[in-house]
C-alpha cells in the first residue's frame, strides 16, 4: 500500500472520529514492546527457584524454540523456566538426533526465544561437541550462548567427567543446569533411549554424578528417565532443585518438550509424556480448510477480506488505460 493512500485513509479516520488503526500488512509489528510481560510476575531468578524447592512448590519448565513458543511459555505465571532445548534438532529442524545440531543453530533459536521470554528463567542446551573438546572451548561457546543467544544459563549433559567444565563456567559467572540419567546426546553409546539407573551400579552412578555436579556449582539438575524411587532419592540428597523428565513425581519440578505438550509431535511418544492438547489435529484441519477455501474461490471474500478503490478514482484509472491503449494503436 502506498504511503499517500495510507495518509489519506488516516486523515479520513481522524475526520470521522474513528480511532481504529487499520492493518495493511500481512504481519503487523506488535503494538507494544514485545518484552512487556503479558501477565504480572517478577522475573524468576536462581534464588527464586531455590525458594520454590525449599517450600516444596513444584517447578514448571517447558521448552521453547522460537519467539511464538517462548511467548506461549511466558503466557502463564506458572512457567518458571523456559528451556531452549536441543530437541529443536528433531522437532524444528527435522534432524534424526540432537547430535546434529550446531552451536550457530542453537544461538539463532535462543535469540528468537529470548525476544519472547518475559518472567521465566531462560536456559539453553549446549549442543553436542560444544563443550567436549576442552574447558577453554566450553567457556568460549557458553559465552557465545549468553552474549549472542541472550540466555541466562546453559544446560550440559554428563556426569563426573564434565565437572571441571561446570566448575569453570560457574567460576566465570555462567549459571549451569546439569543433566544426569538418560543423556540423549549419547544415545548411540547408551544403545538407544533407555531408562537409566535400574541396577544398583547404575543407580549409584546417577547419584554420584549428580552429587559431583552439584559440588562443581550447578544451580539445578535435570534428571531424565530413571526409576521414580531413584528420582526421589537423588532429589532428597541434593541441595539444589531437580527437574524431572521421566523421573517420577517426587523431583523438585518437571519438564516436557513443547511439541509433546501441545500434541504436535508425530514421532515416538515416551511413556512419561502427557499431551495436554491436540494441536496437530487443529493445525492440519486449518491447513486443509484453507486449501479448500482457496480452491473453491470462497477466500478471500470480496467484501470482508478485500480492499476497494474509490469509484471515481477507478473510473479515472480505466479512462487513463483506454487513452494509453488508443495511443498505442
Amino acid at each position: 500500500m502506498s504511503t499517500v493512500f495510507a495518509h489519506r485513509q488516516l486523515s479520513h479516520d481522524l475526520l470521522h472520529g474513528t480511532s481504529v488503526i487499520r492493518r495493511y500488512m500481512s504481519v503487523r509489528p506488535p503494538s507494544k514492546d514485545p518484552t512487556t510481560p503479558p501477565i504480572p510476575r517478577k522475573k524468576v531468578t536462581i534464588q527464586a527457584l531455590q525458594a520454590l524447592r525449599q517450600s516444596k512448590t513444584p517447578i514448571s519448565m517447558l521448552t521453547a524454540y522460537d519467539y511464538p513458543s517462548a511467548l506461549a511459555c511466558s503466557s502463564s505465571t506458572l512457567t518458571d523456566i523456559t528451556l531452549v532445548g536441543d530437541s529443536l534438532a528433531q522437532v524444528c529442524l527435522g534432524y534424526a538426533s540432537t547430535t546434529q545440531l550446531t552451536l550457530s543453530e542453537m544461538i539463532h533459536h535462543a535469540r528468537a526465544a529470548a525476544r519472547g521470554t518475559t518472567h521465566p528463567f531462560l536456559v539453553a542446551d549446549m549442543p553436542f561437541g560444544s563443550y567436549h573438546t576442552s574447558v577453554h572451548d566450553a567457556v568460549a561457546n557458553a559465552v557465545r550462548l549468553v552474549q549472542e543467544g541472550r540466555v541466562e544459563g546453559v544446560k550440559l549433559e554428563g556426569g563426573r567427567e564434565i565437572a571441571d567444565v561446570v566448575r569453570r563456567l560457574t567460576d566465570v559467572g555462567i549459571p549451569v543446569m546439569a543433566h544426569v540419567g538418560l543423556l540423549p546426546q549419547r544415545h548411540s553409546a547408551l544403545s538407544g533411549y533407555k531408562v537409566q539407573g535400574r541396577s544398583v551400579e547404575g543407580a549409584k552412578k546417577v547419584l554420584m554424578d549428580a552429587l559431583a555436579l552439584q559440588e562443581a556449582g550447578a544451580f539445578a539438575m535435570v534428571v531424565e528417565a530413571v526409576p521414580q524411587e531413584l528420582g526421589k532419592y537423588v532429589t532428597d540428597r541434593l541441595r539444589i532443585p531437580t527437574i524431572g523428565i521421566g523421573a517420577g513425581p517426587h523431583t523438585s519440578g518437571q519438564v516436557l518438550v513443547y511439541d509433546d505438550v501441545m500434541g504436535t509431535w508425530s514421532g515416538h511418544k515416551a511413556k512419561f509424556v502427557r499431551r495436554f492438547a491436540n494441536l496437530k489435529e487443529v493445525r492440519d484441519h486449518a491447513v486443509q480448510s484453507y486449501g479448500e477455501a482457496v480452491r473453491e474461490g470462497s477466500f478471500p471474500d470480496a467484501e470482508a477480506e478485500s480492499y476497494s478503490m474509490d469509484e471515481l478514482e477507478w473510473a479515472r484509472f480505466m479512462e487513463s488505460e483506454r487513452s494509453q491503449e488508443e495511443t498505442r494503436s
